[in-house]
């Protein structure tokens, strides 16, 4: 497993009876997690002196219970600042465990010694493009909601990223990959990070067991004579790891490379376990 273990403003302190105690800055959280299946004493005093808690409906959905939150508030990784605030359905417009991906491509693009185009798609609050113009490529960032790409630009200007080389685009991806080929676009490197369901500003249905395979496809027609590297995040139950792996492999033979997918997870401090959140492939050359 692939664990991100360098957060400083965030740790899971402890998981039980299907629920996670995070500490996200100074506050302290509690989240329903689907990974969590065990029910273990819940020991540690963050689950009583928690600043908000999210409860799961069994009809679906939920609704948050605040006890002392801010609307709004800042933690750091190395730094890259993002604005936080809870949100529908638990999330809080951050994936933390993604800053273990975050180190591994930003290494490769400082280490590539050129100039580098990366493409971030389903590219949400913005965690990977600000790690990418952080490290010196340009990014091209592409999200369905208007929301969450204004919510990106926000976390780049806190970050002191205002002025960097991003293209902020609101847009299906599905549909702007499909127009970039046509103009004879090019990247070095890819990233997404595909919902297991959603639907484009048109209604557009995004199944990812259906959609992710051909979606691949068409992005490695945007790759350059040069690719650095391809990364695929996955959240979906079920989806294993060497999925990831036979896919990036299958599509991006005629590259060379290397191809490997792993879990990615974050450690508990009260267990010292991981907390298993999702899969990633990862090709590079």
């Amino acid at each position: 497993m692939w664990i991100a273990n360098d957060w400083k403003d965030y740790e899971v302190l402890d998981c039980s009876g299907g629920e996670k105690l995070e500490r996200w800055g100074d506050y302290l959280l509690v989240r329903p997690d689907p990974q969590v299946i065990w029910d273990t004493p819940r020991t540690h005093r963050g689950w009583k002196h928690r600043n908000a808690h999210y409860h799961r409906s069994k009809k679906g959905g939920g609704e948050w219970e605040f006890f002392q939150l801010p609307e709004q508030w800042p933690i750091h990784y190395k730094g890259l600042t993002f604005h936080l605030k809870p949100f529908n359905f638990k999330h809080t417009g951050l994936f933390p465990e993604q800053a273990v991906n975050w180190d591994w491509f930003s290494e490769k693009i400082r280490r590539a010694n050129r100039p580098v185009k990366v493409l971030n798609l389903f590219a949400y609050t913005g965690g990977a493009t600000l790690a990418a113009a952080k490290a010196g490529a340009s990014v091209t960032h592409v999200d369905a909601s208007k929301g969450m790409v204004a919510w990106a630009k926000e976390n780049a200007a806190a970050s002191g990223l205002k002025d960097a080389p991003i293209r902020w685009l609101v847009d299906d991806c599905v549909k702007f990959v499909q127009r970039e080929i046509r103009r004879g676009s090019r990247y070095d490197a890819v990233i997404m990070d595909p919902p297991s369901y959603g639907r484009g500003p048109k209604g557009e249905i995004w199944k990812i067991e259906d959609s992710l395979h051909p979606f691949l496809r068409l992005c490695v027609k945007l790759l350059s004579d040069r690719p650095l590297f391809f990364l695929i995040n996955s959240y979906t139950t079920g989806l294993a790891p060497a999925v990831l792996t036979y896919l990036l492999g299958t599509e991006l033979r005629d590259y060379g490379g290397h191809v490997e997918s792993e879990e990615i997870g974050l450690p508990v401090t009260e267990s010292g376990l991981a907390l298993p959140c999702g899969a990633s492939g990862r090709w590079e050359r």
